[in-house]
């Protein structure tokens, strides 16, 4: 088992899991650089904090073979909780693609900041 408080009862590993809920937006505009993220087990606005500023990363295949693989991965960055249950924002290097949208997302448990 784990010290940490908010680690008991799960596995620890590389990165905890996520999902993409969509872009950040208002009534009538969206802003596709900045994606809302549903952390898994993660459901009030204090929990977040733990993770602000962690690197997050969408895998994903593609069709075509590059270097050897199909598989791309698109990175960024948790900037900030959104609203009260759990959601975070993230902005990645590359806006993640409409097809995204409610797909996995892999959050790193790095870089640490206790």
């Amino acid at each position: 088992m784990s010290s940490y408080p908010e680690l008991v009862g799960f596995e620890v590993g590389l990165y905890s899991k996520g999902r993409f809920l969509g872009y950040k937006r208002a009534k009538r505009n969206q802003y596709e650089n900045t994606a809302l993220i549903q952390l898994e087990n993660v459901n009030t606005k204090e929990e977040t904090q733990f993770y602000a500023g962690k690197r997050v990363a969408y895998v994903y295949r593609a069709p075509t073979t590059k270097k050897g693989t199909n598989v791309r991965c698109i990175w960024g960055r948790i900037t900030r909780p959104h609203g009260n249950s759990g959601v975070v924002r993230a902005k990645f290097r590359h806006n993640l693609p409409p097809r995204a949208m409610g797909s996995q997302i892999r959050v790193m448990l790095y870089p640490s900041n206790i």
